[in-house]
């Protein structure tokens, strides 16, 4: 039975079937300067020809030019940066590569360590010969040693670069003097704030190369986003060249849209829908059952060990000896543990892998037929990159996307347009973000007086942050330039992947144990005192939160109910940087400040989900310095279309939808969004919803929605009028962060009121 046909028995489900044509190889020959010993590497591993974009790519980086490889899962795009990496240290083994008595040398940047350790594997393959090591977190002594004095290939990833290397870069100056090439893969996962940081990191490491007399070549590779070239450019800081077309063969594909039914009997203004991961688990079931490979994407580890589960149970019933034929991979296993699953999986033997997002980047297994995706993972980027994991081999294959109750999932099922035929989302960070600028400026002056020259590098807010350094008494202007004046060390100063300030540990109180760790900015809503906190599946009670010491005490316990902290908010526009007439309606960018204030939590049964008390807490408010972009509509429109008790919770829900669906715009999550409505706010003095970065300084993705307002709002107002619901759900207008427990919202009133808002809108960008 083809692959398509076992889709379409589920035609109550599908909302949309896509046929991806098969598409044939556009070869090329290998370039005269790979030395024999490099091709016959690669010939090993079947690639006895290269396709035209390698060949493109290969040619670029020859020639000294930076280079951003954007093309599908699958393309062939680690041989774009192994075969250069790999001719630049065999010529340095004969000697012709030394440039004053310096031995040629590599760095390869990783999101994860799994990635750089699969990466690691894959060049010992190439070449058994090269020094190569992986420098990260779990190194010992010994293995961090030997990295610096024998590597010639170093693998890490961003946070090591930031928090070993360059701050040690003396004692890696053998590494840095020789670098030829420095690789930045799966780049498009650096978006928002983490992608700001990389950014500064990547100038800083740039910097450090050039003082020691190398000028190496950037690769980065992508998966498909938009303007790769201008991406890679605000990366790298580098005049960048993208390679694009993709002439790598795949078989025909085949893509659903799938949507959970609604439940029976279940008639509420909810209206409640089968859970996606039931969904997919019966799917996953009838896929092994029919002896398709299949590999099933899901957000959580626990989500994956239950669908696992699920699918277990029902092929024990069909066909015990399925049983054992699917299992699960995830983040957390060991080493041995993921090896083994992917040969299981490459040999056939495994059927069905229920997965979290660590089989997504780029790790290497082959042999898929049917992809199934739980959930919009956040970008169609990432989408069409773990469809692409399946058909790897040129054979037919399946991809499926199942619906979550969220409202963007709502709305690319029943818009198909906007998953097959939409431009692809920017990439979006703000590298001259001050919060995130400030430290790096002070690491770079640390490693190396900053000087007049290095600003231009750091963009065109590094003099502000070097004054403001310097005032107050962190840096010391000197004839050389500005040097670090205190003891600490100053990378310290930058958590890459965090929100800002130190981390909240969480402990627990009998054994003393770290539990895990909560975002400075989000601490108070998570583990405020008698908050239960659930960490990987195992539940505890919030004993005591003292946020001034970041510490947050736990004990393990099922208490029978979930919390959910109630929160104030109060937002001031702080300054109006960009605005446009929207005749009843404006629409404004800027700088706004974010005042927050946790004041209670909600305790609800874990059992029937009833309402069991709400419980007073004494926290501090929390001011945060953010963007925002925000939408007004005048008196006279908003009482001719809304009831003055309707108009809060018409706001309210446009709020939430809009907040919901923006990062169909831009790479973001929700949860790096936050919100307010109004109907009248004290410096508009008009109806306002306020849509701003979570993070401070902001991160570019309400800069992103201004940008792009009118299409924005109008998928939003059509995700809200789909629904099928009567009041409003998850897939709609509520929200899980909601500090005032989803109340009060009017989706009717929100239609009415986006209409209004929408009926002389455009683009800020299309004029």
């Amino acid at each position: 039975m083809r692959l398509v046909d076992l889709a379409l028995r589920h035609e109550d489900r599908v909302t949309h079937l896509e046929r991806l044509p098969a598409r044939d190889a556009v070869v090329e020959s290998w370039p005269d300067w790979t030395p024999d010993a490099v091709r016959a590497a690669f010939a090993a591993t079947g690639a006895t020809h290269l396709w035209a974009h390698q060949r493109e790519a290969l040619d670029h980086i020859r020639a000294g030019r930076h280079v951003v490889v954007a093309t599908g899962t699958a393309s062939g795009k680690s041989l774009t940066f192994q075969a250069p990496a790999l001719t630049a240290l065999d010529a340095g083994r004969d000697g012709d590569a030394l440039r004053g008595h310096r031995m040629p040398s590599v760095l390869y940047l990783a999101p994860t360590k799994a990635l750089a350790a699969d990466q690691l594997r894959r060049v010992r393959e190439l070449d058994p010969g090269v020094r190569a090591a992986t420098v990260d977190g779990d190194n010992s002594p010994e293995e961090r040693q030997w990295a610096r004095e024998h590597a010639a290939w170093v693998l890490t990833n961003p946070d090591t670069l930031h928090h070993v290397i360059l701050p040690g870069h003396q004692r890696w100056t053998r590494l840095l003097r020789g670098l030829r090439l420095i690789v930045v893969d799966e780049c498009h996962h650096y978006r928002g704030v983490f992608g700001a940081h990389v950014a500064l990191v990547l100038r800083r490491l740039l910097r450090l190369c050039e003082q020691a007399g190398a000028a190496p070549v950037v690769v980065c590779s992508s998966a498909t986003i938009a303007d790769p070239a201008a991406f890679g450019e605000r990366l790298t800081g580098l005049p960048t060249v993208a390679v694009t077309e993709d002439a790598s063969p795949r078989g025909e594909r085949a893509v659903a849209l799938w949507e959970p039914p609604l439940v029976e009997g279940e008639e509420s203004e909810s209206s409640a829908r089968r859970p996606a991961n039931e969904e997919a688990a019966d799917l996953l079931a009838d896929l092994a059952g029919g002896g398709v490979r299949t590999l099933c994407f899901v957000r959580s580890r626990h989500a994956a060990e239950q669908v696992t589960a699920r699918v277990q149970r029902k092929l024990d019933l069909v066909d015990p000896e399925l049983t054992g034929r699917v299992a699960t991979y995830r983040g957390g296993y060991l080493p041995e543990e993921r090896r083994a699953l992917e040969r299981r999986l490459r040999s056939g033997d495994l059927l069905g892998l229920t997965s979290t997002s660590a089989l997504e980047m780029g790790i290497d297994v082959s042999g898929l037929d049917a992809i199934v995706t739980v959930g919009y993972p956040g970008t169609r980027a990432s989408l069409f990159q773990q469809w692409g994991r399946a058909g790897r081999d040129g054979q037919e294959s399946l991809g499926v996307l199942i619906a979550r109750t969220d409202p963007i999932d709502t709305y690319l099922v029943h818009h198909p347009e906007a998953v097959f035929d939409a431009s692809l989302e920017a990439t979006v960070f703000d590298a001259d973000n001050p919060h995130v600028l400030g430290p790096h400026l002070a690491a770079a002056a640390q490693e190396a007086p900053l000087t007049e020259a290095d600003l231009t590098r750091f963009g065109p807010r590094a003099r502000d942050g070097v004054e403001a350094l310097t005032a107050a008494g962190w840096l010391r202007a000197r004839p050389g330039g500005w040097y670090w004046t205190r003891r600490e060390r100053a990378s310290d100063l930058a958590d890459l992947r965090g929100g800002g300030g130190l981390p909240v540990q969480i402990v627990d109180g009998e054994t003393g144990r770290l539990v895990g760790t909560a975002n400075a900015e989000a601490a108070d809503g998570i583990v405020h005192e008698g908050a239960v906190y659930v960490h990987q599946g195992a539940r505890y009670v919030v004993e005591e939160y003292a946020p001034d010491d970041h510490l947050a005490v736990v004990r393990r316990d099922d208490p029978g109910w979930s919390t959910q902290a109630r929160s104030t908010t109060q937002l001031d526009v702080v300054e109006v940087a960009r605005e446009q007439d929207w005749g009843v309606s404006t629409l404004c960018f800027g700088t706004v400040d974010v005042t927050s204030q946790v004041t209670s939590f909600l305790k609800r049964s874990t059992v029937g989900g009833q309402l069991l008390g709400d419980e007073p807490l004494d926290l501090s408010p929390r001011t945060l310095r953010t963007t925002a972009v925000w939408w007004t509509l005048a008196d006279q429109t908003a009482e001719e279309i809304l009831d003055p008790l309707e108009s809060p919770g018409a706001a309210h829900a446009a709020e939430h939808a809009a907040i919901g669906l923006l990062p169909l715009l831009a790479t973001c999550d929700r949860w790096d969004l936050g919100g307010l409505s109004t109907v009248r706010h004290a410096d508009t003095g008009l109806l306002t919803v306020f849509v701003h970065d979570a993070h401070a300084g902001g991160a570019g993705f309400a800069e992103r929605g201004y940008e792009q307002a009118a299409s924005w709002l109008r998928f939003t107002r059509d995700t809200i009028a789909a629904c099928p619901c009567v009041g409003g759900c998850p897939g709609c207008v509520q929200s899980p962060k909601c500090g005032n427990g989803n109340e009060p919202l009017r989706k009717a009133g929100a239609v009415r009121l986006l209409d209004a808002v929408l009926r002389e809108a455009h683009d800020p960008s299309s004029r």
